[in-house]
């Protein structure tokens, strides 16, 4: 659940605090101390508090009010918490919570479709990374566009319903790149080959090398964050 207008930016300035432990865990807090520190009206903070509630990250009870609960608590897999998270000054273990998710599950995914997707899937999968290879080196947003689409049609083509709800899950570390100084200077044209092979062993039905495609990609992602992280200069755009 996500709120728009002056709730979602009350509830994002809210859990950004918290997932930048301005607010620490076991914390308890009044709805009229949210009130205040953010300077909104009791409606607003009440409505911005249930939210948090239904992503797991506080309690709220009567004659107890509002307790913060430990991260491992939180609902990691929502979408909004991952954002709030990359805001906060522990980006770096989110960005590679990210990578290690990615890396457990699209090997996977990549076989699973290479066994039982359907023509139409694999059809779809092809035409997505040509149109990969399409797009201009120099077009980052256009890349990160097409690589979003790709990968979340190999996980919707892998036949388990879990693996294709992930897909807003690990889009976000795509998603990073576009919004935080993480932008290399151009896309790579290995990049763009190891997607065809993708493709192309998904419909040849070779379940193996799928896998072991979708596993040099991501590692290779993992591997380009890690060097962006430690400051290590631009580098060509390799795609998730």
């Amino acid at each position: 659940m996500e709120l728009h207008g002056l709730h979602g930016q009350v509830l994002s300035r809210i859990g950004e605090s918290l997932a930048a432990e301005e607010i620490r865990a076991g914390e308890v807090l009044r709805l009229e101390d949210v009130q205040d520190r953010y300077g909104v009206s009791r409606t607003v903070a009440r409505e911005a508090v249930r939210v948090l509630e239904s992503k797991r990250v506080v309690t709220s009870r009567p004659r107890v009010g509002i307790t913060v609960r430990p991260m491992n608590e939180w609902n990691l897999y929502d979408p909004q918490v991952i954002r709030w998270r990359l805001a906060s000054p522990f980006r770096s273990a989110q960005l590679r919570e990210l990578a290690e998710l990615r890396a457990a599950v699209e090997p996977s995914a990549a076989a699973l479709a290479a066994m039982g997707a359907s023509a139409d899937a694999r059809t779809s999968l092809v035409a997505l990374a040509q149109a990969m290879a399409g797009v201009a080196r120099d077009d980052i947003q256009g890349f990160i566009a097409a690589d979003l689409a790709f990968h979340r049609a190999l996980l919707n083509a892998s036949g388990n319903g879990m693996f294709a709800q992930l897909s807003e899950v690990t889009e976000e570390l795509l998603v990073a790149r576009r919004d935080l100084p993480l932008m290399p200077d151009h896309v790579d044209a290995d990049a763009v080959r190891r997607h065809l092979e993708v493709a192309e062993a998904v419909a040849e039905g070779r379940p193996e090398a799928a896998a072991q495609c979708v596993r040099v990609i991501v590692d290779a992602a993992h591997l380009e964050v890690e060097q962006l992280l430690g400051g290590g200069g631009h580098c060509a755009l390799g795609g998730g």
